[in-house]
């Protein structure tokens, strides 16, 4: 193994994707609770369960192809994730959510709805953060020859 496909080994590729997922969303959420009172305003959101099965689908492929512990994750573009470049990067498409009721200013706010969002997100991005830190921690311990 190069040094190289360290950083594409085990959970790594999968918790750096969710990092960025749940980074970018919480831009759309906080967008939307900052806009709350602004007449006319549609929220926005993408879905997480298309991204949990869009990386889903990518570790099932990577599982195929050489037994999941090694290699980058392979994933396909849908509707409100797409690839920026030639690289694994993405950015997110918001759509309009629809989801909930018009008020007298044609705002379809819902704070409730949109702080249970932000919170669940923030959950998510801290999950992956955490992993992500403990990893690289004792790729670095294997890298200085330590024993913990």
């Amino acid at each position: 193994m190069l040094i190289g496909d360290l950083g594409n080994s085990g959970s790594m590729p999968a918790a750096e994707m969710l990092l960025k997922f749940a980074g970018q969303r919480q831009k759309i959420i906080a967008h939307n609770i900052a806009n709350i009172d602004t007449p006319g305003f549609q929220i926005k959101n993408v879905d997480p369960r298309a991204f949990q099965k869009m990386l889903g689908d990518a570790i099932d492929l990577r599982r195929d192809k050489n037994g999941g512990a090694f290699g980058a994750l392979e994933w396909k573009e849908n509707k409100e994730i797409r690839r920026v470049g030639r690289s694994n990067d993405f950015e997110l498409n918001p759509t309009t959510s629809g989801g909930g009721i018009l008020h007298h200013d044609r705002n379809d706010r819902d704070l409730e709805r949109m702080m249970q969002e932000m919170v669940e997100n923030a959950t998510a991005y801290r999950v992956a953060a955490d992993l992500l830190r403990s990893q690289r921690n004792q790729l670095q311990n294997a890298i200085a020859q330590r024993v913990l």
